[in-house]
């Protein structure tokens, strides 16, 4: 089987690579290809990753390449992980917002309609080449944020194949199992909304209901990602939050927290990325691997530890290291592979994925792409039906959804009057006027990408 990771010379690049050499056979992986337009990038973070599934996995035949039809020809399964513009264009997508008043986080504020307009057209033409090259019935895993806008837009432009993936919830499960001293994979969940807009309604470890339990349990404040909530708001929810909601629900903490953070997070990313690089790019990374893991652990770390600092006032404190024969914990490789393993397997089993609704969430289109578990059943995934779900999250939920419908159809047809209602009704922005301020900038800001918008 062949697997092709598109965006293979991102700094995250040896994540996958573990993820999947320590899976490769078990799952039947024989061929890895991870395929990067900048070559510069995937000569140092493709070369990190190659060098890691060699040492686990020496019989995979790992290539890498900046032609996308070498990558993608002959593929089963194709992750699609880029960052259109890099760096540097989040970091001008962040800070146009934030001069407004507005949140610039990338994938869940203002910001992330903005690499959306950049990302859409370049995943559309790698979907293309996999109608023409992959095998039938090949299946594209989306990570490119912001996964729910995007996964909307490239489900509206036909391509049925694709699946929106995020680690978020699943990171959080296992959270969850540590916080209870459990095995890994022992906690399963009931998770419906959207990407980075998500309510766990039970989380079951061993096959039994602990949610209210873990709401009460100080130690989930302070040792898993509900460290960014107040235990009364998730009573008042009656569910476990995504950490994404704490935009919504802490607004103008965010904001205000951002603003008076010397960086926001993509300028710390950007910063962290380019020293972290240029000592890389002075060594010999594949002769001198050692050296090149202690300064990528280094850098790594850094990252790491200012998750959602900025945002939220808290900063993780941790030494970080990369194992590559250590357990692998997942992360959004992770999904995939679930995927794989399910369909490899035979046997019907349950993971969250960003897929079309299906009357599973009632107020919803059949049409909306959501974040939700689902059976994976003959190589399709079918979500659970959640049914009537408390009317305060599905109104947040509902609200956002129409901002990506309208933000679909402002990138499908290239629309500066629907891009301007999309923002308008984003919680985040609810203002005509500063929907229209953010829109006339963003345009102006990705001119190089959005030729014949009007």
């Amino acid at each position: 089987m062949k697997l092709s990771v598109i965006g293979g010379g991102g700094v995250r690049s040896m994540f996958l690579a573990k993820s999947i050499a320590q899976k490769a056979r078990a799952l039947n992986i024989t061929d890895l290809v991870f395929m990067d337009n900048n070559e510069h990038k995937l000569r140092i973070y493709g070369s990190m990753a190659k060098t890691v599934a060699n040492r686990i996995d020496p019989g995979l035949r790992f290539s890498l390449t900046a032609d996308p039809i070498e990558a993608i020809r002959d593929s089963d399964y194709v992750i699609t992980t880029i960052r259109v513009g890099e760096d540097d264009m989040r970091v001008k997508d962040e800070r146009i917002a934030l001069g407004m008043g507005v949140l610039g986080q990338e994938t869940t504020g203002a910001a992330g309609f903005s690499f959306a307009m950049r990302s859409v057209d370049a995943l559309a033409g790698y979907c293309e080449l996999v109608r023409q090259y992959a095998k039938p019935g090949c299946k594209v895993f989306n990570f490119t944020n912001p996964a729910g806008i995007v996964s909307q837009t490239l489900r509206d432009m036909g391509y049925d194949f694709t699946y929106g993936i995020c680690d978020a919830p699943s990171g959080m499960l296992r959270t969850f199992e540590k916080l209870y001293g459990a095995p890994e994979g022992s906690a399963r969940g009931e998770l419906y909304g959207l990407n980075h807009l998500s309510y766990f309604k039970s989380v079951t470890i061993d096959g039994r209901d602990v949610l209210d339990e873990i709401i009460e349990n100080d130690r989930a404040y302070t040792e898993t990602d509900l460290r960014y909530f107040e235990k009364r708001l998730l009573r008042e929810r009656g569910a476990i939050l995504n950490e994404y909601l704490y935009y919504f629900y802490y607004r103008e903490k965010a904001v205000a927290n951002i603003l008076n953070a010397p960086q926001t997070r993509g300028e710390q990313i950007a910063a962290i990325n380019k020293q972290m690089t240029a000592e890389l790019e002075a060594i010999d990374v594949e002769r001198d691997f050692d050296k090149a893991m202690a300064i990528f652990e280094r850098w790594y770390g850094e990252r790491e530890n200012n998750y959602m600092a900025a945002e939220s006032g808290v900063k993780r404190q941790t030494v970080w290291r990369f194992d590559p024969f250590g357990k692998d914990d997942g992360g959004y490789a992770g999904v995939a592979l679930k995927f794989m393993e399910i369909v490899r397997g035979g046997a019907p089993d349950s993971m969250i994925l960003c897929v079309p609704n299906q009357g599973a969430i009632e107020g919803l289109l059949d049409t909306d792409v959501v974040e939700i578990t689902c059976d994976v059943i003959g190589g399709e995934a079918i979500p659970h039906r959640f049914g009537r779900v408390d009317e305060q999250n599905l109104e947040l939920i509902r609200r956002v959804k129409i901002y990506e419908r309208l933000g679909s159809e402002a990138i499908r047809t290239r629309s500066r009057t629907r891009a301007i209602e999309a923002l308008t009704l984003h919680p985040l922005v609810a203002s005509y006027s500063l929907a229209t301020a953010l829109v006339d900038a963003y345009l102006e800001h990705n001119k190089a990408y959005t030729e014949g918008w009007s």
